[in-house]
């Protein structure tokens, strides 16, 4: 692998990295409805709207997510759409790992 191809994969572990978190993982789940507040955000994923903050700060940073004021509100929504196919894919993994150690667990 040249320079530039570890670049790229660095860059490629980073935002993985940042998406790597459940609470990220829920947010990137409920936006996928639809932009949302912080407020609503928050109640959904059941933590503090501090903690919601900073983990919005992170996905906004590389850029999975943006946000919009209105009035007082301020609207956050995915930016980069093929993220739930991500998301999609890792829910088929979970899957097939759960129905293959089902198999395992009832042979024995």
């Amino acid at each position: 692998m040249n320079k530039k191809e570890q670049q790229l994969y660095n860059l490629k572990a980073e935002i993985l990295k940042a998406i790597a978190h459940p609470i990220r993982l829920a947010i990137i789940d409920f936006l996928t409805d639809g932009e949302k507040t912080v407020n609503e955000i928050t109640k959904w994923v059941n933590s503090s709207q501090s903690n919601v903050s900073k983990h919005l700060s992170v996905l906004k940073k590389i850029g999975i997510i943006g946000d919009r004021k209105e009035g007082l509100n301020k609207f956050y929504y995915l930016k980069i759409l093929c993220v739930t196919n991500f998301s999609l894919c890792v829910n088929q993994t979970l899957k097939k790992k759960v129905e293959h150690e089902k198999k395992l667990y009832y042979r024995g």
